[in-house]
C-alpha cells in the first residue's frame, strides 16, 4: 500500500483529505507544519508521495519542497496552493514539484493526480502479505495465486484493515469507513463480516494469519 505524507495546516482540509484518501486504500500520515513534515521524512520511513500545501504557518511551501528534494530527489511531490496564476504554477514546477493543484480542488481530481504520480514512480501496484496479494489499483485480492470471490463490502473491509498493518481498528471506525457515517445498523455487522472474510481467507481465529481480534477493542490486520 502506498503511503502519502499530507502537509496541510488547515484542520478541516487536512481531515477531509486524509479520510478520503484512506477510504480509497492509501495510507496517510498528516503533518501540520513544514518542520513536522521534514522531521517525518528524515526520522521515519520515507513516504511514497508528498501532498504539500504551499501556505504553511512556519515555512513557505517552496522551502519545504527544496528541503525534500535535498533529502530525496526522486520523491514525488504534488503541490497544493491557493495561488492559481500561471507564474505561481511555473514557479512551483521549476522548484521541483511533480504536479500542481490549485485550491479549491476536487477530491477525485486529487486522487487521480496522486495515482498518476504513483504509477509514474512505480509505487502503485500490488502488495503481498505471505500468500495474500492485494491489487491496490483494481481493488482485488488473491490467495495463493487464486482470486478471492469477495463482495464489495468484504473487499472494502479487507482493504481498510490492510492499509495499516498492526493498527487496531475499533468496530465504530470500521462501521464509518466501510459502511459510511449514515449507517444505522449495529456494530455486530462488523463481527459478522469479519467471520465471512476469515472464512474466505482460510483464517483461523485462534491462530490467525491475517485478521486478529483484539479483545475489548476491535480488529487488526497482521502483516509488515
Amino acid at each position: 500500500m502506498a503511503r502519502i505524507l499530507l502537509v496541510e495546516d488547515d484542520p478541516q482540509v487536512g481531515e477531509l483529505v486524509k479520510r478520503f484518501l484512506e477510504k480509497e486504500g492509501l495510507g496517510v500520515d498528516w503533518a501540520r507544519t513544514g518542520r513536522e513534515a521534514l522531521h517525518q521524512v528524515w526520522n521515519r520511513a520515507k513516504p511514497d508521495l508528498v501532498v504539500l500545501d504551499r501556505g504553511l504557518p512556519d515555512m513557505e511551501g517552496l522551502e519545504v519542497l527544496k528541503a525534500l528534494r535535498d533529502l530525496d530527489p526522486w520523491l514525488p511531490v504534488l503541490l497544493l496552493t491557493g495561488k492559481a496564476d500561471e507564474d505561481s504554477r511555473v514557479e512551483g514546477l521549476l522548484e521541483g514539484a511533480d504536479d500542481y493543484l490549485g485550491k479549491p480542488f476536487s477530491l477525485k481530481e486529487l486522487l487521480a493526480r496522486i495515482k498518476a504520480l504513483l504509477r509514474r514512480s512505480g509505487k502503485e501496484g500490488r502488495r503481498h502479505f505471505g500468500p495474500l496479494e492485494l491489487d491496490l489499483e483494481a481493488k482485488k485480492a488473491y490467495l495463493e495465486g487464486q482470486p478471492l470471490k469477495l463482495s464489495a463490502t468484504e473487499t472494502n473491509l479487507l482493504f481498510v484493515l490492510a492499509q495499516t498493518p498492526g493498527r487496531v481498528y475499533t468496530r465504530e471506525e470500521l462501521l464509518e469507513r466501510v459502511w459510511g457515517p449514515d449507517f444505522e445498523g449495529s456494530e455486530r455487522v462488523v463481527d459478522a463480516y469479519i467471520r465471512l472474510l476469515r472464512k474466505k481467507l482460510k483464517d483461523n481465529p485462534q491462530a490467525p494469519r491475517f485478521i486478529e481480534t483484539v479483545v475489548g477493542m476491535g480488529y487488526r490486520f497482521l502483516g509488515e
